[in-house]
């Protein structure tokens, strides 16, 4: 077969995929039509033969074939052909029952020493028992196949061996049975695919769900610790600014040039994380370079801005910080940044707060502790959304964050972050 006769069979093996599938959603909405045309089929194929030529028995077969079985009236072949044929229409929906009256019409036929073509109607009852019926059920319809095999070439002895019509009618039953079982095994193979297949829709569904879930949350914690904590010390410096215009002028100047720059610091980080979300969502941006995000670097200049805001820090680091991975430090920061923001929120200008960032073996530990009254804001046994966010930064490197008042009036916030974790995208 060349190339261009098998593409020229493409579109015949499409639209013969198309009338398939056209033919079952007709018959799962009107199953009666299908088990109809088969009683139909099979009445003109091999009933009405015989009631046009008198029987099996009749016809042009050998004399002695005519001669081994009884020639019935119309009426009694027209009763058995019915007994035989009409249990067909309800094949697929009860196949044991249609197959076992079917057998009890056969046996009797048989022990009549009558010869039907209809006789076929047990061969389909077989099939559609193995199809559609009960697999524990196939045993007995099998041992009572048998049977009525063994009776068919019992009485057909006198025309043909024994041994020769078992052969013939139990293969053919054995073909039956294999042809219903080799439907069944491949129904059931293409409803697993297709189940598979909607599960494995499902389950990338519910990955995306989950993807931009994680994304929102993601963003919303970096917008919570960028604006909180420069609003926080904005707000503060501007208020330190606006008592200090009456008494030191030269203080308000100088507040206001701090308030410029967090306000440009904010801004920077804002379009920082705005711009990667246009890189994911649209691709390659087109733009000028970003700033890359703050490390454990750029604490200093935090601190720095926090004093200035009235607040005094002690900050001190211990072990090769510089070397961790940017995730890890930029978890640090953030989770300093929003220790010192909450400081800024909860206690007086006067609080002394020491800051310790220490690499120990595998563990990364950061202590932020202040002298200040702990007077959280909000409901009793509240966490704000700063707290949860730490300890969710800390659980992408299997960490965990402490916090809670000091024995000394103040407020104590301690996280340790696992440096064998591969963590997760931020």
């Amino acid at each position: 077969m060349t190339t261009n006769e098998i593409s020229g069979m493409g579109p015949l093996v499409a639209r013969l995929s198309r009338g398939g599938q056209r033919l079952r959603q007709a018959d799962r909405t009107h199953p009666w039509v299908l088990d109809t045309a088969v009683v139909v089929l099979v009445f003109l194929m091999f009933c009405l033969p015989d009631l046009l030529r008198g029987g099996a028995a009749d016809g042009d077969g050998p004399r002695r074939f005519r001669l081994a079985f009884t020639q019935l009236p119309v009426a009694g072949m027209l009763a058995l052909q019915a007994g035989l044929v009409l249990p067909l229409l309800w094949r697929r929906r009860k196949p044991v029952a249609a197959f076992g009256v079917i057998a009890a019409v056969f046996v009797l036929q048989w022990s009549l020493g009558a010869a039907l073509r209809a006789d076929i109607a047990l061969f389909v009852a077989l099939y559609s028992l193995a199809l559609h019926g009960q697999l524990r059920q196939l045993p007995w319809a099998c041992a009572a196949m048998a049977g009525a095999m063994v009776l068919v070439a019992v009485r057909a002895s006198s025309a043909v061996s024994v041994w020769d019509a078992l052969f013939f009618l139990l293969s053919t039953a054995t073909a039956a049975l294999a042809l219903g079982l080799m439907v069944r095994i491949r129904r059931a193979q293409l409803a697993g695919l297709r189940e598979r297949a909607a599960r494995l829709e499902i389950e990338r569904d519910q990955r995306s769900r989950l993807a931009a879930a994680t994304e929102r949350t993601r963003f919303a914690r970096e917008m919570h610790d960028i604006v909180g904590h420069n609003l926080s010390v904005i707000i503060t410096l501007a208020d330190a600014g606006a008592y200090a215009t009456d008494i030191a002028p030269e203080r308000g100047k100088e507040a206001l040039q701090l308030i410029g720059d967090t306000g440009r610091q904010a801004l920077g980080e804002l379009r920082h994380v705005l711009g990667v979300l246009r890189e994911a969502t649209d691709g390659p941006p087109g733009g000028p370079e970003l700033s890359p995000q703050p490390g454990i670097a750029d604490i200093e200049a935090l601190c720095a801005k926090v004093r200035a805001a009235g607040l005094e820090v002690v900050y001190r680091t211990s072990g090769d910080v510089e070397v961790l991975d940017s995730g890890v430090q930029l978890t640090a920061y953030r989770i300093v940044q929003e220790a010192l923001t909450n400081i800024l929120k909860h206690t007086d200008t006067d609080t002394r707060v020491h800051l310790a960032i220490l690499v120990e073996d595998s563990r990364l530990n950061i202590r932020v502790q202040d002298t200040g009254p702990a007077a959280p804001s909000g409901p009793p046994n509240e966490e704000g959304h700063g707290l949860v966010g730490m300890r969710e930064r800390a659980a992408l490197y299997g960490g965990t964050v402490s916090a809670g008042p000091t024995g000394g009036g103040g407020w104590s916030v301690e996280a340790v972050l696992d440096l064998t974790s591969q963590g997760g995208d931020r």
